[in-house]
């Protein structure tokens, strides 16, 4: 497969494959895209295996678009927006190991249900303590 095309909204790159297919990814796989002008996403190369934007060091493969994850979880949709966290100080004072809870986020395991619900839960509290804050 071959993206022969590609264009942006606010959430997504989208591609058009050689056979006319439209295929999406979110662009918090891509911070670095995501966080581009529309004139530094423009300015892009389509090689062989993917598209490379040299200027802001990007490359996304042709075989990206067809992973199943091209939408994150909502866990993972959190973390990947909120870089203003820690991760490994937040699985520390959760209590999992930092390289678990950063696989959890980058796709390449899947917490159970239960062990979501335990990360949710402690991102609730976090959220109460920010809350009743006070100074």
């Amino acid at each position: 497969m071959k993206i022969i095309e590609i264009w942006f909204d606010d959430n997504y790159i989208y591609g058009k494959d050689e056979e006319g297919n439209i295929l999406r990814q979110s662009l918090l796989w891509y911070p670095r895209l995501n966080a581009a002008t529309n004139e530094q996403r423009s300015d892009y190369r389509i090689g062989m295996g993917g598209i490379h934007w040299r200027n802001i060091d990007e490359d996304i493969s042709f075989e990206s678009f067809k992973y199943e994850d091209a939408e994150p979880t909502p866990l993972q949709k959190f973390f990947l927006s909120h870089k203003e966290i820690n991760v490994a100080e937040f699985a520390r004072s959760l209590g999992i190991n930092a390289t678990l809870l950063r696989n959890y986020i980058n796709g390449f395991k899947k917490p159970s249900a239960e062990r979501e619900q335990t990360i949710l839960a402690h991102i609730h509290k976090l959220g109460r303590e920010m809350v009743n804050a006070s100074f």
